[in-house]
């Protein structure tokens, strides 16, 4: 079943920026957008399983830092080479000042 999970609080991550996030044996990437949103991936690329969170966040998609590919960080979808497999995306909220996700 699934639940949610305090990250940190939203002001922890910049406007379009990202942070690692571990927990259960897994890792995530969790992004605020500009607008203040939440979003989270999977952390680590389905290219190489270089950590997403040493990235760069441009508007909507997160570039892998090595080797350039693009995840949109709505929707996990591959958006340039060398990626091509994408990325599973997990439900985000922020509740009281705090970034949350359901897993």
């Amino acid at each position: 079943m699934a639940e949610w999970t305090r990250v940190c609080p939203v002001d922890d991550i910049d406007p379009e920026d990202v942070i690692r996030f571990d927990h259960a044996g897994r890792t995530y990437a969790v992004y605020r957008a500009e607008d203040g949103t939440a979003f989270a991936t999977d952390g680590l690329c389905t290219h190489e399983n270089v950590h997403l969170a040493d990235g760069l966040v441009m508007g909507d998609q997160i570039e892998c830092p090595k080797h350039n590919g693009r995840f949109n960080i709505k929707t996990g979808q591959a958006l340039r080479a060398p990626v091509c497999i994408n990325l599973k995306t997990w439900p985000a909220r922020v509740v009281d000042g705090h970034i949350e996700i359901e897993v």
